[in-house]
């Protein structure tokens, strides 16, 4: 592993713990049935801090799988994936706020991104 690739690493899992320090705060302080724009709020929170954290654990995964060897495009897979899993988070947490999760929708959701994700991972 590269001094670099150490740097991102621990700025990302510094920035995940900013972020759940952030959802901390909107958890304790906010209301979502007072304030209906406070879930909201918190679906973002929640979805930015899981996808951020798991941009380090998609990178060193693949530097693991890797045979510790850390492969051009690495960081650039890492970083979509961890805003998939964003993404995906943050539309979980709004359906679940607006009652409208169902085990069938997920699956679809999911389905589509990995679909998505496939097509864009593969190597030519």
């Amino acid at each position: 592993m590269e001094p670099k690739d150490r740097r991102w690493n621990l700025a990302l899992f510094g920035a995940a713990l900013a972020a759940w320090v952030v959802v901390g705060i909107i958890v304790l302080t906010r209301d979502p049935i007072a304030e209906p724009m406070a879930g909201y709020l918190g679906a973002v929170a929640i979805g930015a801090a899981v996808g951020i954290t798991t941009m380090p654990l998609f990178w060193l995964a693949a530097f693991a799988r890797g045979r510790r060897i850390a492969y051009r495009g690495s960081w650039t897979r890492a970083l979509r994936r961890g805003g998939w899993v964003a993404l995906v988070t943050g539309i979980l947490v709004v359906l679940r706020l607006q009652g409208l999760f169902q085990p069938q929708l997920v699956l679809f959701i999911v389905a589509m991104v990995l679909v998505a994700e496939s097509t864009l991972s593969m190597e030519r």
